[in-house]
């Protein structure tokens, strides 16, 4: 997943735009006085991204550029812009850890000036949601796109000509692996080629048998808290797993990113995928008769005596935007961001499966692609006590890579429970 840097900067520099005036050695936005650039990560839930930004250029003088970078780069890419000449104006993340070594570089603005003048840029969001993004007490990111819980995804016809029903305990997911293995039909689609996908089974798992205090006592430096009997207890259960051949035999070769994975369940030959929520987004897109009808959903199985809540949810509480500091259009950024709140911006992320978090989203919800979808995803976000961001979000972007390689060998077997203990211990957490 790693290259030179020097590929990497000519790749990236390929993507962001070589515009004469960018070439002048100046920030992204000398393309021109009246420029700012945006870069999001590149997936589906683009096509809003860019009717937002022809919303704004057709009021603004400032105009707006869109500039995408594939998902599975965009981590990537982004660390190697970030802190050039070529840096965006405005930026998707992840909130928290993600963005916590910009802030500590003096790389970022903070908004507060932004929202003195239109407090709404904070009142319009849900708390929790917003918080999210405040490092050292100060706001850094506007929330966009929408709150992206981890869902468990599963083909309706598969699991009807199974004789199943969706599982809602943990014995009950184990047994339906059992029997959709006799069927020759894989029971659970995993890109295991991104990594990334096999960590929210570590998420679910630790938070059902450890509850949420684990992964906070760790994320707050205590590395003892990786080494106790929940978290081997996490670790056996998802090895029992993957023992079961829930997963099949070629998951490594197998992306989300590339539409592979999502592809091995609208056709029918996976039963169940754990991704986001903008896995409804992914199948409208790519397979939209499957999405709306053959595509179904449940929360993670609950686990008889863990220490979790059935009801807590995994996952990215939203994605942001935030702003570099050497912005030369810092009025142009703030009248951007305004955006993500506006009645516009709602009814488009609706439009594709996602649920923004302002405080009038609930009012939209009947116009969503899907409102039965967007409802429950609501109440689930609602009701949830505990909605914790993943893993590799939360931890500094130091941390992903390595804690990307360890779930990967555990999952493959490559190295036991110790050594996955002694690799998160491993994790700088700031």
């Amino acid at each position: 997943m790693r290259s030179r840097l020097a590929a990497i900067t000519a790749a990236a520099a390929l993507v962001l735009g070589t515009s004469a005036a960018c070439g002048s050695g100046g920030t992204s936005s000398d393309a021109g006085d009246d420029t700012i650039h945006v870069l999001v990560y590149g997936d589906a839930g683009n096509k809003v991204e860019k009717q937002i930004v022809d919303t704004f250029n057709k009021t603004s003088k400032v105009k707006a550029v869109l500039d995408t970078v594939p998902g599975a780069d965009y981590q990537q890419k982004l660390q190697t812009v970030i802190n050039t000449p070529r840096a965006p104006d405005v930026f998707f993340n992840w909130g928290g850890g993600s963005i916590q070594p910009f802030v500590k570089s003096g790389l970022l603005l903070p908004l507060d000036d932004f929202i003195a003048k239109d407090p709404g840029l904070k009142d319009n969001f849900l708390p929790s949601v917003f918080n999210s993004a405040v490092i050292d007490g100060k706001p850094y990111g506007v929330p966009m796109r929408g709150t992206q819980p981890v869902l468990l995804f599963h083909n309706k016809k598969v699991l009807a000509d199974a004789g199943l029903t969706p599982p809602k305990t943990w014995d009950e997911l184990l047994a339906a692996v059992k029997a959709l293995k006799a069927r020759g039909v894989t029971p659970i689609a995993l890109g295991g080629g991104d990594q990334w996908p096999t960590l929210m089974w570590f998420e679910y798992l630790y938070d059902r048998i450890a509850g949420p205090g684990l992964f906070q006592r760790a994320l707050g430096g205590d590395r003892e808290a990786w080494a106790g009997e929940d978290s081997r207890k996490a670790l056996a259960a998802l090895k029992q797993l993957v023992d079961a051949g829930a997963f099949g035999s070629n998951s490594d070769s197998v992306k989300f990113t590339d539409g592979g994975s999502p592809a091995l369940v609208a056709k029918g030959r996976a039963a169940f995928e754990l991704m986001g929520s903008w896995y409804y987004s992914t199948q409208q897109d790519a397979n939209p008769d499957f999405a709306k009808s053959g595509l179904g959903y449940t929360g993670f199985p609950a686990l008889s005596g863990g220490k979790g809540d059935a009801a807590d949810v995994v996952g990215n509480t939203n994605n942001f935007y935030s702003v570099l500091k050497r912005t030369k259009h810092p009025e142009a950024a703030a009248a951007f961001l305004k955006l993500m709140y506006s009645d516009e911006f709602v009814k488009a992320q609706l439009a594709i499966g996602n649920l923004p978090t302002t405080t009038g989203t609930v009012e939209f919800l009947d116009l969503s692609a899907s409102p039965a979808y967007s409802k429950d995803q609501y109440q689930l976000v609602k009701a949830a006590p505990s909605f914790q961001l993943s893993w590799d979000q939360a931890y500094p972007p130091s941390a992903m890579t390595p804690m990307h390689t360890a779930v990967q060998q555990f999952f493959d077997g490559r190295v036991d429970a110790d050594g996955f203990i002694k690799a998160m211990q491993a994790l700088p957490t700031s």
